[in-house]
């Protein structure tokens, strides 16, 4: 696949790599997410799975529709996937729908491609963790099809190394990566105020995560 990537002005080696600092700048945050969802418990049931696809849903909504607007930046190196409709049809199958707080969410306010650059870096690496997941529960949770994890059938790492490797074309100066860091901690902040309160209180998020982003809209 050939990607409409721009030259570059800078040498890529004057500066910090973008990755190693996207995933420092939300390690905690990371691990907080994947202790706090429900289906980080021990053996997750069927209604752990349709609590996790409507936290997801109502995180996701907004950003795929504000991610729609644009087509520079990372909606220029990769076709936009919508994952909504995945997360729907889980739904239907879990005689569950998609709750009212995914049409309330705010979207965020920036738009600068490199903070674009940062969300999208969570949103894709999603699908990697729902790849281990659907690997982990597609047998406990059978005959569901588990649509979403799967990313309905499509492996993620193909399309996660392009991502990669525009990302690290593209956001090479410091600001840029500092956006992008900013992106990425705004995305997981999102998710993280859509927790409920007690199973964020368990999973540490009011003392480790002290201030949640302005564009959590909560």
């Amino acid at each position: 696949m050939s990607l409409p990537i721009s030259p570059l002005s800078h040498d890529s080696h004057d500066f910090p790599d973008v990755l190693a600092a996207l995933r420092e700048a939300t390690g905690s945050r990371h691990a907080l997410i994947d202790s706090a969802m429900p289906l980080s418990a021990d053996a997750p049931t069927l209604d752990d799975y349709r609590l996790h696809l409507q936290l997801v849903a109502a995180w996701l909504a907004p950003l795929e529709r504000w991610l729609k607007e644009f087509s520079d930046g990372p909606q220029h190196a990769l076709p936009f996937v919508a994952r909504m409709p995945l997360i729907e049809r889980d739904l239907d199958d879990a005689r569950a729908s998609v709750e009212q707080t995914c049409d309330a969410a705010a979207a965020p306010d920036a738009a600068d491609a490199a903070y674009r650059w940062g969300v999208c870096y969570v949103i894709e690496g999603s699908q990697l963790g729902g790849a281990v997941l659907y690997r982990r529960l597609r047998d406990a949770l059978a005959p569901h099809p588990l649509r979403y994890l799967s990313g309905d059938g499509v492996p993620p790492g193909p399309r996660w190394k392009i991502f990669i490797d525009s990302l690290r074309t593209q956001v090479v100066a410091p600001h840029d990566i500092g956006r992008a860091c900013e992106g990425a901690k705004a995305a997981f902040d999102r998710l993280l105020a859509l927790l409920p309160a007690a199973r964020a209180e368990e999973a540490g998020t009011l003392s480790e995560v002290s201030e949640v982003s302005e564009l959590s809209g909560r």
